[in-house]
């Protein structure tokens, strides 16, 4: 079993940049996939980024691509979301997440969570 723990976010103003971390322990960090998701108040929670065990592979959502750069270092279990060009549309809580069965951007295939950390984006 995997616990992950992100970094606090914060407040920024849009245009500005924030990296999150999250940490894993309790498991195998680089057998696992891993990925970003949010969720704004009111909404669903949607994908951001993902990445695979050894970062050949990343996706972003379009909403995300081009300002948001995922990247994992195996060494320190440990994945970030590089997140530039901020907009207040980017507010939410954010999640990282690992799965092994090839989930990708499906919230469903994902085993384990981590608590989430809040970003709010100002205008």
């Amino acid at each position: 079993q995997v616990q992950l723990i992100e970094s606090a976010g914060g407040l920024v103003q849009a245009g500005d940049s924030l990296r999150l971390s999250c940490v894993g322990s309790g498991g195998n960090f680089k057998s696992y996939d891993m990925g970003w998701f949010r969720q704004a108040p009111g909404k669903e929670r949607e994908f951001v980024a993902y990445i695979s065990t050894w970062g050949a592979t990343r996706y972003y959502a379009d909403s995300v691509t081009g300002r948001f750069i995922i990247s994992r270092d195996n060494a320190k279990d440990t994945v970030y979301l590089q997140m530039n060009k901020m907009k207040p549309e980017d507010t939410a809580v954010y999640y990282c997440a690992a799965t092994r069965r090839g989930a990708y951007s499906q919230i469903n295939g994902y085993e384990y969570w981590g608590q989430g950390t809040q970003v709010t984006v100002s205008s």
